[in-house]
């Protein structure tokens, strides 16, 4: 794995392929302070971008939490403090798992079903089970969103 310097620390030569590449040419933006200011705006957007989006869907089925974690990487990749937030946030899911696995069966079901309200509620407040209603023929008043 190559350092700033572009020198492969395990092997104490110098790098080379595609990460020497990547380095090098991000040591070139990090030199022109015009570039280097547009370069991390632009990681800072996507990072957060992605990040808000994963925070969307962790309680939906799917990969919530890894899109978490891909923002906060984005993010880590030019700011230290998304650096020291993605460790804590890593250890504190890990550490939530850990005590989610070793629950009763009963304290489990219960989590899922606490996370199956949290997200129909989210489905009806966005209108998707009116729309899905209305897709099957059933036209019943409660499954309107109040907001939409």
């Amino acid at each position: 794995m190559p350092d700033e310097a572009g020198v492969d620390v395990e092997r104490n030569r110098p790098a080379t392929g595609f990460l020497a590449a990547i380095s090098n040419k991000r040591n070139e933006i990090r030199d022109k302070k015009k570039l280097n200011l547009i370069y991390r705006c632009v990681v800072g957007v996507v990072g957060a971008a992605v990040l808000v989006g994963g925070l969307v869907l962790i309680p939906y089925p799917g990969p919530g939490w890894l899109i978490v974690f891909a923002g906060l990487g984005i993010l880590a990749s030019e700011f230290e403090w998304a650096h020291r937030l993605l460790k804590f946030a890593r250890g504190k899911y890990d550490l939530w798992m850990d005590w989610v696995k070793e629950q009763h069966w009963t304290v489990q079901a219960l989590l899922g079903l606490l996370t199956c309200a949290v997200v129909l509620a989210t489905l009806w407040l966005l209108g998707a089970l009116g729309l899905v209603g209305g897709w099957v023929g059933i036209d019943w008043s409660w499954l309107q969103s109040p907001i939409l």
